[in-house]
């Protein structure tokens, strides 16, 4: 009975219909370094005007090329029978630009491990999807490791296109190619809107999705640090009396993903905070174990406590 490899690397390309995903895997697969003799399962989930050339792969012996066009087919025991059927030890995956990422993650199968996440995007509608389709714009730029905008021009303004990037990720590279085929790197500084390096690192109201993000990221800057910002309470009665979690809510896409982005609290004594109220904290940031995370997390220690008045705007959002 076959059975799938113990770890198979999926080579994930995103973007909305023409973009350029097709033209990037279809030269991939062209060169030579590329491919050593693995077999290759190409799942296309989105067909565009430019077709695949597959005599011209340089392994096409080894690629088999399988569409899905539905999303009710990507289903892990679909998936998992292709795998078999062709006996393929890669993936690579051109996906459908108006499918969320997380119905794909849902269904890979067992072993099945992301190598490469790329995203592609047009830059003379990339503008007028992000205004549109934020939320498809957003999945596909949060989960990648290399943004390419192609078709870009001189006339664009790189910066409106960075500002909307590094607004989802800080971590993905950003690649401007024009149409002469000549690329650039994004290389635009983007510092924190507050002074990590500061004595006490004072987060203003509307800059603690831009804090909570960063400290999740890179966490490591942030230990033994002092922050100081003002935040909703949540609280337990599992909890011991002087813990908290303390925090705002943030919109990161649009209303639908709303959430509560909170940290785990410990304060210097006992006090009658309830749900919903709000606090000016001034904390030490610790990576310790804490019952909200079930094991080590970022936690505050807290120096100063003050209940506060709400903000002005309580919603915090990248922009």
């Amino acid at each position: 009975m076959k059975r799938l490899p113990v770890e198979t690397p999926v080579y994930l390309f995103l973007g909305f219909l023409e973009s350029g995903k097709t033209k990037f895997i279809q030269e991939t697969l062209e060169d030579p370094r590329f491919s050593s003799g693995e077999k290759t399962l190409l799942l296309v989930m989105e067909e565009g005007v430019e077709e695949y050339e597959t005599i011209k792969f340089a392994d096409a012996e080894n690629v088999e090329l399988v569409v899905i066009e539905n999303k009710a087919d990507m289903t892990e025991e679909k998936l998992a029978a292709l795998q078999m059927q062709y006996e393929a030890d890669r993936v690579v995956v051109e996906y459908n630009g108006t499918w969320l990422l997380e119905d794909f993650f849902a269904a890979m199968p067992e072993g099945w491990m992301i190598n490469q996440v790329m995203t592609f995007f047009d830059s003379t509608t990339f503008i007028n999807y992000n205004a549109n389709m934020r939320q498809f714009v957003f999945d596909k730029i949060n989960n990648t490791q290399l943004c390419v905008f192609n078709r870009f021009d001189d006339r664009m303004d790189k910066m409106e296109f960075h500002k909307i990037v590094r607004g989802i990720s800080r971590r993905c590279d950003i690649v401007y190619e024009k149409a002469d085929g000549k690329a650039e790197f994004d290389d635009i500084e983007d510092p924190l809107p507050f002074d990590i390096n500061a004595p006490v690192i004072e987060i203003k109201d509307k800059d603690y999705a831009f804090f909570y993000r960063d400290l999740t990221e890179n966490m490591e800057a942030y230990i033994g640090k002092i922050v100081k910002f003002r935040g909703i309470v949540a609280t337990d009665k599992r909890l011991e009396p002087q813990d908290i979690v303390v925090g705002r809510h943030v919109m990161t896409c649009c209303a639908d993903d709303i959430q509560y982005c909170g940290l785990a609290c410990t304060l210097p004594q006992a006090m009658d905070l309830q749900t919903r109220d709000w606090i000016t904290i001034t904390a030490k940031v610790e990576f310790k174990k804490h019952r909200i995370y079930k094991g080590k997390g970022p936690v505050l220690t807290a120096e100063k406590v003050v209940v506060s008045e709400a903000p002005e705007e309580q919603l915090a959002t990248f922009y």
